[in-house]
């Protein structure tokens, strides 16, 4: 049997969109020095031990950083950070000028208005071809009932906007 295919490039972003995610913005600490960078590619791996992980393309500026750190933090934004989002989805060296942030207690960036925020340690760091995969285990969380940004088919959306599936 051929695994051969024509799978392309555009079939794949075709099914990338479809998909509704939530906006994190991914952040660290280096020499004292905030870094961060605007991702999807967030998953939960397990509650208990409560593990995520963040994907995070080799070809990012923060992406270094977050190899040589232990500790990141992952912001969920909410549905009123888009500028925050565009903020973050920059190369710009300057992503923390003018922006309201705290350091979390466990030495990470968290940003003020986020509707919820993690802090974790890196446990894992697997190479997936022009990614790195980081797997964390979570050392806080915390939220708020605030409704997050989400995004779809190349849009943001308002969170407390979705209408609930009926069955």
């Amino acid at each position: 049997m051929s695994t051969q295919t024509t799978l392309t490039a555009d079939d794949i972003k075709a099914f990338h969109r479809k998909f509704v995610t939530g906006i994190t913005v991914v952040t660290t600490m280096a020499d004292g020095t905030p870094y961060g960078l605007a991702l999807n590619a967030f998953a939960s791996v397990s509650v208990d031990p409560a593990t995520i992980l963040v994907c995070v393309a080799t070809s990012s500026s923060t992406h270094d950083v977050l190899a040589r750190t232990p500790r990141f933090a992952v912001n969920l934004l909410a549905c009123d950070q888009l500028s925050v989002a565009q903020r973050f989805a920059t190369k710009a060296s300057d992503k923390f000028v003018g922006l309201d942030w705290t350091t979390g207690e466990f030495g990470s960036p968290i940003l003020s208005g986020a509707c919820a925020h993690l802090e974790a340690e890196t446990v894992e760091k697997i190479p997936a071809s022009t990614h790195t995969v980081f797997f964390g285990r979570v050392l806080r969380a915390a939220s708020d009932d605030t409704a997050p940004l989400v995004y779809s088919d190349t849009k943001f959306f308002d969170g407390s906007a979705l209408t609930p599936a009926q069955p």
